[in-house]
């Protein structure tokens, strides 16, 4: 599995039901299914990777973020997880309403748009920058609402989400310096993985603190 999915599988309780959201070939379900006792399923828009993961006998619908969540009851999951796709769909802000409409925890990761590289590289080239987290071309690239750490927790205390715990990592899995500090992990992290709930957001503190 990818780094951000071995991270999100760390944060899900064994024993808890689960809807992966972009679930790829299945991986993350797989893992949760075999490892930690889960009831998981996924929606994914590919429909090559939705016969990929059936043809393992995994629980994936072909199904879009935007559209069909909104036919799931409340409270139907533990944890609805959406893995490096908040910045590919169309209303990101109403895909994080429904998950937390839908489920008691939303887990959203996303690459973070405001890594001291892209910055460099806007400031030195002048164009959209190339790294191996963004890498398709402006032209092609699925990523139509790019975000940073700082906008996504601006968004969460807009909406009122509690976010229980954070972490921001690069490509390799090296967490620290930054895991307390908003700025470094801003800067220096290359991907950004959230655990949610619903109510107010907690207090800087808290929101700085992992669990």
């Amino acid at each position: 599995m990818r780094l951000d999915q071995r991270l999100i599988a760390g944060m899900i309780t064994p024993g808890t039901r689960v809807l992966d959201v972009g679930s790829g070939d299945g991986s993350l379900i797989d893992h949760l299914y075999r490892t930690r006792g889960c009831d998981a399923q996924g929606i994914e828009i590919d429909m090559g990777e939705v016969t990929r993961a059936v043809a393992h006998g995994l629980p994936v619908v072909h199904g879009d973020a935007d559209h069909d969540l909104a036919h799931y009851p409340d409270n139907s999951f533990d944890y609805v997880v959406l893995q490096r796709t908040l910045q590919a769909v169309e209303r990101p802000r109403e895909v994080l309403r429904q998950m937390l409409r839908i489920g008691e925890h939303a887990i959203v990761s996303f690459p973070n748009f405001g890594h001291w590289e892209l910055r460099l590289k806007l400031l030195l080239n002048g164009r959209m920058p190339n790294t191996a987290v963004w890498n398709t071309p402006w032209y092609a690239t699925p990523n139509i609402h790019p975000c940073t750490i700082r906008d996504f927790l601006a968004l969460c205390r807009e909406d009122g989400y509690r976010v229980h715990e954070w972490m921001a990592v690069d490509e390799e899995g090296e967490r620290a310096p930054w895991r307390r500090s908003i700025r470094l992990a801003n800067l220096f992290g290359e991907q950004a993985l959230f655990l949610l709930g619903k109510g107010r957001s907690a207090s800087r503190g808290a929101r700085l603190k992992r669990s």
